[in-house]
């Protein structure tokens, strides 16, 4: 065994030389300088931030289209609701125009003289109905006879007033009769109902004038 010369102590540095040194391992301290990237971690670093930047750009270019599309879509619905609203107020004054407008239908006699007779009497189906025919624009009811004998018939027409006016009342006589049907116009008949809408273009003729 070797003597008390032959130990070494405890944090006992070893100079170089010395017999029986042992190996040693050195550590870095905070006094070490940091070693250089390599060309591939360089290029590797460069190429990362190079993503992240295309990223960042391609996230900022979605959302600014995205908030276009959105602008866009308010725009467009609210030109859609300004034209729709337009469209709606000019065919409502229109309608409404039409209304203050109409021309009014009234049966009317129609050998020469101008009273204003029941409407049934220009009604086709009415007037068949007790042995009268329709012809020409002329509805013709049979004058009965005692003894149910036909003594000829009494002719009716429909007549027009002036847009905007009213029929006369029913036994009250008629200035300046007009038996002519308007082709474009609102007609009315004397219980308010449309027989024909006129304006736009539109003409339906659902009444069963004549002239």
């Amino acid at each position: 065994m070797g003597g008390a010369d032959d130990v070494t102590r405890p944090n006992e540095v070893q100079q170089p030389g010395e017999q029986g040194a042992r190996g040693r391992m050195r550590f870095q301290d905070e006094s070490t300088t940091p070693r250089e990237p390599t060309l591939a971690e360089k290029r590797a670093r460069i190429a990362a931030e190079k993503r992240q930047e295309e990223q960042a750009q391609a996230e900022l270019a979605e959302q600014e289209r995205k908030t276009q599309t959105r602008r866009r879509v308010m725009v467009g619905g609210g030109v859609t609701v300004g034209v729709v609203a337009l469209v709606a107020a000019f065919y409502s004054g229109s309608a409404y125009s039409q209304e203050q407008t109409a021309v009014q239908e009234y049966c009317a006699t129609g050998q020469g003289q101008t009273t204003v007779q029941d409407p049934n009497m220009c009604d086709e189906n009415y007037v068949q109905s007790h042995g009268g025919y329709h012809s020409g624009g002329m509805f013709f009811m049979p004058i009965f006879l005692p003894g149910g004998a036909i003594g000829g018939y009494n002719s009716y027409r429909y007549g027009y007033t002036q847009p905007g006016t009213a029929a006369p009342p029913v036994g009250q006589p008629v200035s300046s009769p007009n038996f002519t049907k308007p082709a474009d116009a609102n007609i009315k008949n004397t219980k308010g109902q449309t027989v024909q809408r006129g304006g736009f273009g539109i003409s339906n003729k659902s009444g069963s004038s004549g002239s």
